[in-house]
C-alpha cells in the first residue's frame, strides 16, 4: 500500500471521457467533477444517435475554468466544414487555449446508414483537415477539390480565434493514419490502445512535425484489482472484430485471441474467457499502483494524453475511482 500512495502521478496528460449514454443531469456534475479532480482533459463523444459534440463541448466548457475540452469525433462527411470552422471558432474564442477537435471518417455502418458515407473517404477527410485548419487559422481559402468547394471564404476578424484549436484526425488505418501524419496535428486511437499499437501507429503517422497522440482506454480502478478486471471485461466483447484488428494484432497473442472468440457462443463467453493478463493489456484496470504503470507505458510508448473512459452505471462513482491515478 506504502507503493500505491507514494507512486507519482505519470508525466503526461491525463484525460477522462465522458460516456456517450451519461444521464443528461450528470454532465455538468461530471464535468465539474473531473475538474476538481485534477484531470487534464474532458473529452466528449459524438455518436450516431446520441449526442452532439459540439454542443457537449460548450456546454461542459462553459461550466468549468481550466479543463481542456476535446470533441471526438466529427465526421467528415455530416458536417458542412465553412459552418463547422465557424462553430469552433466560437468556442476557441470563448474558451482560448481549452478546445481540442477530432475528425473522423465516421464507422462506415453509421455514415452509410444516414447516406453521408463517401467514395473516397480517404480523399474526403485530406481536403476538411486542411481547409478546416486554413479557416480556423484566419486564412483566405480559395479550394476547389473533389469533394469540398470554397471560393474565397474566411473568418471575419470578428470571429477568428487567437489561439487556434488543435484539429486532430481519429482514425485507425495504416492509410489514414499515414494522411493524420501528413496534415492533422495529432491523431486520437480509439480503445484499446496498448504501447505495441502505439509503435505500430507512430510508424504509420511518421510525423515530421508536432504531433499529438491521444489514447482512450477503457478503464477501472480499485485497490482490489480482481474488482477492476471484472468491471472492464463484458466492455472488451468487440476486439475481435474485424475493425478492431490494428489494435490487437501487434499483440503477441492476437492469433490466440482470435481463435478464442471463434470457439465463443456469443460476446459474453467470449469476454468471460479472457485470461486476467489480457484483460490488463487491454484496459487500464487494475489497482491505483498498476494503472499509473499501465499508463506510464502508454507515454513511454509515445502517447501525449492518455483518456481513461469510466465504466459502470454510476459514471460519478467510475469516475472518483479514476481520480486515483492522478
Amino acid at each position: 500500500m506504502e507503493n500505491e500512495i507514494f507512486k507519482p502521478k505519470p508525466a503526461g496528460a491525463i484525460g477522462v471521457l465522458l460516456p456517450r449514454d451519461t444521464p443528461a443531469g450528470d454532465i455538468l456534475a461530471f464535468a465539474r467533477r473531473a475538474e476538481a479532480h485534477g484531470f487534464d482533459e474532458l473529452w466528449v463523444v459524438e455518436d450516431l444517435g446520441y449526442r452532439g459534440g459540439l454542443v457537449q463541448a460548450a456546454t461542459v466548457l462553459a461550466a468549468t475554468t481550466r479543463i481542456r475540452v476535446g470533441v471526438g469525433l466529427l465526421p467528415a462527411a455530416a458536417r458542412n466544414v465553412a459552418f463547422t470552422a465557424m462553430e469552433i471558432a466560437t468556442l476557441a474564442q470563448l474558451h482560448p487555449g481549452r478546445v481540442d477537435i477530432a475528425v473522423g471518417h465516421g464507422m462506415p455502418t453509421w455514415m452509410r446508414s444516414v447516406g453521408a458515407w463517401p467514395k473516397s473517404p480517404l480523399a474526403l477527410l485530406t481536403e476538411y483537415v486542411t481547409v478546416l485548419k486554413a479557416l480556423l487559422s484566419g486564412h483566405l481559402v480559395h479550394h476547389d477539390g473533389t469533394y469540398l468547394h470554397i471560393d474565397g471564404l474566411q473568418l471575419h476578424e470578428s470571429a477568428a480565434p487567437e489561439v487556434t484549436p488543435v484539429v486532430l484526425a481519429g482514425v485507425r488505418g495504416p492509410k489514414s493514419l499515414a494522411l493524420s501524419g501528413d496534415v492533422a496535428d495529432g491523431t486520437v486511437l480509439a480503445e484499446p490502445v496498448t504501447p505495441a499499437y502505439v509503435r505500430e501507429a507512430l510508424k504509420e503517422i511518421a510525423p515530421t512535425r508536432p504531433h499529438r497522440l491521444v489514447a482512450y482506454n477503457i478503464a477501472a480502478i480499485d485497490d482490489d484489482p480482481a474488482v477492476a478486471l471484472a468491471a472492464v471485461r463484458p466492455t472488451l466483447d468487440v476486439v475481435a472484430e474485424p475493425d478492431w484488428r490494428p489494435h490487437i494484432a501487434p499483440l503477441p497473442f492476437y492469433d490466440e485471441l482470435v481463435a478464442l472468440r471463434s470457439r465463443c457462443g456469443s460476446p459474453q463467453e467470449f469476454t468471460r474467457a479472457l485470461p486476467d493478463e489480457w484483460v490488463r493489456q487491454l484496459a487500464v484496470a487494475g489497482t491505483p499502483g498498476e494503472a499509473r504503470s499501465r499508463v506510464t507505458d502508454l507515454f513511454d510508448a509515445g502517447v501525449t494524453s492518455a483518456v481513461l473512459t469510466p465504466v459502470g452505471t454510476d459514471r460519478l462513482a467510475s469516475l472518483d475511482s479514476l481520480a486515483a491515478i492522478l
